[in-house]
């Protein structure tokens, strides 16, 4: 009786935390867990695998080490004829004279000590130099460049509203986000793509587009476009500018940005405040650049090109523009989650339209009720009323594996769903198994009880090491696979225990309960 109890009491528990966990997905409301959430496969959506290109991230940084090289270089006092960077990651030094190498390398070794040099040459009495990064610094970098695009991508993908995305980390360089219930995927596809580095940089004045246009640019400047597309007529414009180079300010200064609607035009535009230092930097250019034109760039396009009237305090600005009221909203996303630390290209798409994941949702009921049914009937008929033991387990089975499912936030996919049908069959093997021994043990004369305390003794083993393994290659398959692989495994993993409970547990409860409790001298089997 002792044991009755304990098996009682374990059934009840996990029972009724079972029933607690998938209320919310049969009555939404109920208490605020999670329902269980749906794969892609099931309530459609949007799957992208993404590459950051990290070395675009390693070139970013080697083009700011050289801007801050001239910039500290012209401090010091120390002349030079050039500095780029040159295949990729390396940079380039060219000094005046020969006289200024000793200066100049003090300079290096106090302020760059980080640069690694590659080779030093002599041109018509002018020292060049080779640096490039460490191969340690390189590695980091492109770590670091994919971290912060997987923060940044989760971010932005936040503030878009979708519901439980899966974002993550795949291999060295790659992203793997899915978004179920993404109706709009281009619009997705615009916002998860967009590099969104702001920047704010003077027009030069006086400059010729046209000859820009053909190459002739001026030294220190480069020619981007503002392009506007006509909502009605579809039309493109591109309009030439011609900027100088270097970035006044960036979007790293920014703390926020909202969408506004033009009281005037009734167009939305976009505001961004500055924070204290960003604040203080963009009003000495405003003051310091009165009556010229200060282009806002968002990742090498031009939005606006003003003409300052007066110096602009209070840190704030505004980005106008032919935006739709979506084109506004997410531009606001992403100079609030902002920049990507590199560019990212899309490697792999996959859009599941929500009739689709209807359809999948259906014929996999349908697959798990035929399954389910076919199995309760074999067992009712060759077992009797045994059989019927187990067709309440199969069932306490499913309803377990379900609650596993809410319990632990996992995703449920179409191989779950065969995964799930595959448990089926595995849950009425194991008392296929116990009930044979029972027969075998009743064949050579057994009382019912005495025959299945034999059977369960006999087969428990058996069982525990069939399920094992199964588990064992179910959390590898977890561990290791991706994407519908891994939703197979969690199914499986949950059918596994659940069938080991049921089989050795709930139909064990029940057998005691009607050999001992009932005092029933016969067992239908």
């Amino acid at each position: 009786m002792k044991s009755i109890s304990w098996r009682l009491a374990a059934t009840v528990v996990i029972v009724l935390a079972a029933l607690v966990y998938i209320l919310p997905t049969i009555k939404p409301g109920v208490w605020p867990h999670k329902k269980i959430n749906l794969g892609l496969d099931l309530l459609g959506g949007m799957h992208l695998v993404l590459e950051v290109e990290t070395d675009k991230a390693v070139e970013g940084t080697i083009d700011r080490t050289s801007e801050e090289m001239k910039s500290l270089l012209k401090k010091e006092g120390i002349r030079y004829k050039q500095i780029e960077r040159i295949k990729g990651n390396e940079i380039q030094v060219q000094l005046n004279a020969q006289d200024m190498v000793d200066k100049y390398e003090k300079f290096l070794n106090a302020e760059f000590p980080e640069l690694k040099e590659l080779s030093r040459a002599t041109d018509n009495d002018t020292p060049i130099f080779i640096y490039g990064l460490p191969e340690k610094e390189i590695t980091h970098l492109k770590t670091l460049a994919v971290d912060q695009a997987l923060e940044t991508m989760r971010n932005r993908i936040d503030q878009f509203g979708v519901s439980e995305p899966d974002i993550r980390r795949q291999g060295e360089n790659r992203l793997l986000i899915q978004m179920p219930g993404i109706k709009d995927s281009n619009r997705a596809k615009d916002l998860i793509g967009q590099t969104a580095l702001l920047e704010f940089k003077l027009v030069a004045e006086g400059a010729d587009t046209a000859a820009a246009e053909k190459g002739n640019l001026p030294p220190g400047t480069e020619l981007l476009y503002e392009v506007e597309t006509n909502p009605e007529t579809g039309r493109t414009v591109k309009t030439p500018f011609v900027l100088k180079k270097k970035a006044l300010l960036t979007g790293a200064s920014l703390i926020d940005a909202k969408v506004q609607i033009d009281a005037q035009y009734n167009e939305p535009y976009v505001t961004i405040d500055f924070d204290q230092k960003g604040s203080r930097l963009f009003a000495e250019i405003t003051e310091a650049n009165v009556n010229k034109r200060l282009a806002i760039v968002l990742d090498n396009k031009v939005q606006t090109a003003p003409v300052i009237q007066e110096r602009i305090g209070g840190g704030k600005a505004r980005i106008t523009g032919r935006f739709t009221a979506d084109d506004a909203h997410d531009l606001a996303i992403v100079l609030r989650a902002g920049a990507l630390p590199a560019p990212v290209k899309i490697l792999e798409e996959r859009t599941v339209g929500p009739s689709l994941g209807a359809d999948s949702i259906h014929q996999g009921i349908v697959s798990v009720l035929v399954g389910g049914l076919l199995v309760v009937v074999f067992m009712a008929i060759y077992y009797k009323g045994s059989g019927l033991v187990a067709d309440l387990a199969l069932i306490l089975n499913i309803l377990l594996i379900a609650g596993g499912l809410a319990a632990f936030q996992a995703t449920l996919t179409l191989p779950g769903i065969a995964g799930i049908i595959l448990t089926i069959g595995m849950a009425v093997d194991a008392n296929v198994l116990i009930f044979e021994r029972i027969r075998e043990e009743m064949a050579l004369g057994k009382s019912p009880m005495a025959a299945v305390d034999a059977g369960y003794d006999r087969a428990t083993l058996t069982i525990l090491d069939a399920n094992v393994t199964t588990l064992i290659a179910a959390l590898v398959l977890f561990q290791f696979g991706t994407g519908p692989v891994k939703g197979f495994a969690v199914t499986l993993s949950l059918g596994v225990v659940s069938s080991v409970f049921t089989a050795l547990v709930f139909t064990r409860y029940l057998f005691d309960l009607y050999l001992v409790k009932i005092k029933s001298r016969t067992l239908s089997i």
